[in-house]
């Protein structure tokens, strides 16, 4: 009985220990270029939360319009950034692409 129980607590374990490990699971562009996979996904939080706060009325459409564009042109320089480092982008340039991002960010929900 006991190693019924002890058996049965291991494959649980192992069970839950692969799931962790598939829910973690990255995909090839994000283990390859992670500092690209960072700003990029920043972008999308920020996007998120700009029509989070149209909807809450904390922003006007034309703030928001603003605000999308000034994520279009930090996504593009990242594109343009990748371009001249065969899809990778520098830790200078991570920076830079933060700093703007942290511009944008100030201006969300103000």
């Amino acid at each position: 009985m006991k190693t019924a129980i002890k058996l049965a607590t291991l494959a649980l374990a192992v069970l839950m220990g692969g799931m962790s490990v598939c829910a973690f699971a990255d995909t090839a562009f994000e283990r390859n270029h992670t500092r690209r996979d960072q700003v990029n996904d920043r972008l999308e939080t920020q996007n998120h939360r700009i029509r989070h706060e149209v909807k809450e009325g904390e922003l006007n459409h034309r703030q928001a319009m603003r605000l999308h564009r000034a994520d279009r042109r930090i996504r593009m320089e990242e594109r343009r950034f990748a371009r001249r480092h065969h899809g990778s982008v520098t830790p200078a340039e991570q920076a830079r692409l933060n700093r703007q991002e942290n511009r944008v960010s100030r201006h969300i929900g103000q």
